[in-house]
């Protein structure tokens, strides 16, 4: 069987890290892969005896891969068995049999998110790829859910979790007991679903009581939109150093913070999986979320803490609490909680479905 795997959002953040981990397990199969995408992006994987590159630079989701998409390139992928898309983005021309992944649908779930017409286009987008998917993937149960909930139930919908990554492993493997820092991380845009806002009330309110860390938010300022001045102006209202934001940085910064914090908060109001507190774990770190449905299923057995949803009093409260040493200063996992969400598992579940 010959798969084509669009791979044109291979640098991407959470699209990126499930297609760039479960791609080295697709190809350890029998299956032949045409990999669609930036030649000099995908050349890692050149050499691989079963991988024909296909030189591809459309934009997903832009009007050329909607109406004009090239015939050449479209004919190059309808010669593969089927056509495998870790986003819910269809080229125009494809005939061969499609399979996409959508790892949720918050627009209409949070339609506060974006416009009228913002939301009108994304449903557009989510009901095509629903119409035309033999299947399609997604990273939770509670993704599913509400994936068939707007969508319909006529298509299987099959769960694929999300993972942690090879280097966070061996990170792990080599700190002994990393000093922490009197900082809080909190990891993710500043989107209203993220919760930053929630988490700087709570923030605030700490400090009132004598907390002496910092917020370090691993992101960048300058991602904050006009409409976001209410959260800006929580942060200057804190003043000083007490929030930092890191700007962009690589994944081997990220896995330094992780380690060195006190405390990494994730108080999202909405996820389709939701990666930063196992990492934070795997690293050392207790993680501190928001009780929502989706962190509940992911994170169920794992010794995390959980905070009322958009309550900044209680995540105040047991920020003051963690903080304080009335918990150990680091998460225990066993085995199988550091293996229970794998790509390898994932690649096996995507290939056994596409066969």
């Amino acid at each position: 069987m010959t798969i084509c795997v669009d791979c044109r959002m291979i640098d991407a953040s959470g699209i990126g890290v499930y297609l760039r981990e479960s791609l080295p397990w697709f190809l350890q199969s029998e299956n032949n892969f045409l990999l669609l995408g930036n030649p000099s992006r995908l050349q890692c994987y050149s050499s691989n005896a079963n991988v024909k590159i296909i030189e591809c630079d459309i934009k997903p989701f832009s009007l050329k891969e909607l109406f004009f998409f090239p015939l050449k390139t479209a004919r190059q992928i309808n010669s593969a068995s089927l056509y495998f898309s870790p986003y819910f983005n269809i080229p125009h021309y494809i005939k061969i049999p499609v399979f996409t992944a959508i790892h949720d649908i918050i627009f209409p779930d949070m339609p506060e998110l974006t416009s009228k017409i913002g939301l009108a286009a994304r449903m557009w987008f989510y009901r095509r790829a629903y119409k035309k998917s033999q299947k399609i993937f997604t990273v939770s149960e509670f993704s599913k859910s509400r994936i068939q909930y707007h969508l319909g139930t006529k298509k299987p919908v099959i769960v694929t979790h999300s993972a942690i990554q090879p280097e966070f492993l061996a990170y792990r493997a080599n700190i002994q007991n990393a000093q922490k820092t009197q900082t809080i991380v909190f990891v993710g845009n500043i989107k209203k679903h993220k919760g930053l806002a929630i988490l700087l009330d709570a923030f605030s309110l700490a400090k009132k009581d004598g907390l002496p860390h910092r917020l370090v938010v691993i992101g960048a300022k300058e991602n904050f939109r006009t409409s976001d001045n209410t959260v800006l102006q929580k942060i200057e209202s804190l003043g000083g150093e007490a929030v930092t934001f890191t700007g962009f940085i690589s994944d081997e910064q990220i896995m330094e913070y992780l380690s060195k914090a006190a405390l990494l908060v994730q108080p999202s109001l909405y996820e389709g999986f939701c990666l930063p507190p196992l990492e934070a774990m795997v690293l050392g770190t207790h993680a501190l979320i928001s009780d929502i449905p989706v962190l509940k299923e992911i994170y169920s057995g794992y010794p995390v803490t959980f905070f009322r949803n958009g309550d900044s009093s209680d995540l105040k409260e047991k920020l003051m609490e963690l903080l304080f040493n009335k918990k150990p200063s680091s998460p225990v996992l066993s085995d199988d909680l550091l293996l229970k969400y794998t790509f390898k598992k994932t690649a096996s579940v995507i290939l056994g479905e596409l066969k």
